[in-house]
């Protein structure tokens, strides 16, 4: 499975995540809570350790890799993400087709494919640019440390500034599955799915180096609420 990495830009660090942001997460996530209608963000201490031990879980049994989101200007825990969904294609062909784990040491395994979600920022660090710059450093580490072949982002379909974001992102809409699962408000949903191809990545990696560049401004509608929900 990959090796936990810190990614840093110039508004923006990811960490591995670990049991020392609990705190900070907690209190990152406990500003105004209004845009995490579609987002599941963890409320208080004890579910915050449960999100972490979670995350960790996952990146133990190689399903994830998560971050810490923090603000690179004074190292203030803003929010987390993670890749997910690792998919690796080496070895014999199975069917039908499934995600599949490592084959060999899974300490040396990098992934074929990858998902980037779980995506959540606090009220404060919307709008800043900094969602964007992170997105360009888990793209570029995928697909150019990696060597990926695809990046997935999902959505509840209801979210449209969720799917704006990604869509301004560059990725692009596969299809809506209807009816695919039940949402946080309990209500069976459709999931809008994303991706970016190998191809594809020069341009997209372009648009965002030039949005970065040019400042938060510029960021300012597409990253007014939480950017990515599973």
């Amino acid at each position: 499975m990959p090796v936990p990495v810190f990614l840093c830009g110039r508004t923006v660090r990811l960490e591995p995540l670990t049991e020392r942001h609990i705190e900070a997460l907690a209190a990152a996530a406990a500003e105004d809570r209004s845009s995490y209608a579609f987002t599941p963000v963890p409320h208080g201490i004890e579910a915050t350790e449960r999100y972490v031990s979670d995350a960790l879980a996952a990146q133990a049994a190689g399903r994830a890799l998560p971050f810490a989101t923090v603000r690179a200007s004074d190292g203030l825990v803003v929010g987390s993400t993670r890749f997910t969904e690792l998919d690796y294609w080496q070895g014999p062909v199975i069917w039908p087709p499934a995600p599949r784990g490592p084959v060999g040491d899974p300490l040396s395994a990098i992934p074929d494919a990858t998902e980037i979600g779980g995506t959540w920022l606090s009220t404060r660090a919307q709008g800043t640019g900094i969602n964007t710059e992170a997105k360009l450093l888990m793209l570029r580490h995928a697909f150019e440390t990696w060597g990926v072949r695809r990046v997935s982002m999902r959505a509840d379909a209801r979210n449209m500034r969720s799917r704006a974001a990604i869509e301004h992102l560059g990725a692009v809409l596969e299809g809506v599955h209807r009816n695919h699962t039940r949402g946080l408000d309990g209500m069976v949903r459709g999931t809008a799915f994303y991706s970016i191809l190998d191809e594809e990545w020069p341009a997209v990696r372009s648009g965002l180096e030039q949005r970065v560049a040019a400042g938060p401004r510029t960021h300012h509608v597409a990253e007014s609420r939480p950017l990515i929900s599973a």
